[in-house]
C-alpha cells in the first residue's frame, strides 16, 4: 500500500504540473488533432474513401505515431532529464519516498496522459463517422503496450543519453522520426517497397501501427494479428526492463556525485 500511495503522489504531481502548463497542454492535444485530420483528408481525397473510412485508417497511425509517440517517449525523456536538472533526485535521496515509487509514477503519469490522447484522437474520428471495428479490450491492450514500449525507451533515452534540455530534441528527432516513417505513422505501409517492408519487421512502430490498424479499422481478432501483437508484448517487457535499469543506474551515478 506504501509503494501504491508514493506511486499515485508521483503522478499526481507530474499531471498536476502538466495541467498548470496550458500551453504545453494545449499543444499536445492540438498536434494529434492537426495530424489526424492531415492524414484523413488525404485519405480520402488520394485513396477515394468515404470520410468515416478514411478516419477509420487515419486514427489508429495517428495515435501511435503522432499523440502516444510524442507525449510518452519525448515526454519521459523531457520529464526525467528535467528532473536531474532540478535536482529533484537529490532531494529524492533524503526523502522517505522510494525510488521504485518515483520510476513507477512518472510511468503511470505518461500513460494517463496517453490513454487521454486515445479516448481524444478517436473522439475526433468518431465525429467524422468512424467507427472502432474490433475487439475495444484488444485495441486497449495495444494501446497499453505501446505505451509501455514509448515509456521504457524513454527513460532508456532519458537516463543515458540526454544531459540537459536541450538535448531532448535532438534524441526524439534523431531516433524517432525515421522509425515513424518506416513504422507507416505518416505513409500507408501499402506504399512501402519490399526492401522497406523488410526493414519495418524489425521496426515496433511498425508493429504497433498494423497491429491497432487491424483490430480498429478491419476488426481483426488476435489470431489476425498474432505476429504484431506478440512482436509487442516481448518488446514492451524488454524496454520497461531496460527503462528500470537504466533508471536504477542513473540513480547509482546520482548519488556518487
Amino acid at each position: 500500500m506504501k509503494l501504491w500511495r508514493e506511486t499515485l503522489a508521483v503522478a499526481q504531481r507530474i499531471l498536476i504540473e502538466l495541467l498548470r502548463r496550458r500551453r504545453s497542454l494545449f499543444f499536445w492535444s492540438i498536434f494529434p488533432i492537426s495530424v489526424l485530420l492531415l492524414n484523413g483528408y488525404i485519405l480520402a481525397e488520394r485513396a477515394n474513401l468515404s470520410m468515416a473510412i478514411a478516419f477509420e485508417n487515419a486514427a489508429p497511425s495517428t495515435l501511435v505515431g503522432a499523440a502516444l509517440f510524442f507525449s510518452c517517449l519525448g515526454g519521459s525523456v523531457a520529464t526525467v532529464v528535467a528532473e536531474r536538472e532540478q535536482q529533484t533526485l537529490k532531494r529524492l535521496f533524503i526523502s522517505p519516498l522510494s525510488g521504485t515509487a518515483y520510476f513507477l509514477g512518472i510511468f503511470l503519469a505518461h500513460s494517463c496522459i496517453g490513454i487521454g490522447q486515445t479516448f481524444l484522437v478517436y473522439a475526433i474520428a468518431s465525429f467524422w463517422g468512424a467507427q472502432f471495428n474490433g475487439s475495444i479490450l484488444l485495441g486497449g491492450l495495444i494501446v497499453l503496450l505501446s505505451i509501455a514500449s514509448y515509456v521504457g525507451v524513454g527513460f532508456v533515452l532519458g537516463t543515458q543519453l540526454a544531459r540537459r534540455t536541450e538535448d531532448v530534441n535532438a534524441l526524439v528527432a534523431t531516433f524517432g522520426v525515421p522509425l515513424l516513417i518506416l513504422g507507416g505513422a505518416f505513409l500507408p505501409t501499402a506504399l512501402f517497397p519490399q526492401n522497406l517492408l523488410r526493414i519495418a519487421q524489425f521496426n515496433p512502430i511498425y508493429h504497433m501501427n498494423e497491429a491497432l490498424l487491424g483490430v480498429s479499422a478491419v476488426g481483426d481478432g488476435l489470431a489476425d494479428i498474432a505476429s504484431h501483437f506478440w512482436f509487442l508484448c516481448v518488446f514492451a517487457a524488454l524496454m520497461v526492463a531496460a527503462g528500470w535499469l537504466s533508471y536504477r543506474r542513473m540513480l547509482s551515478v546520482e548519488r556518487s556525485l
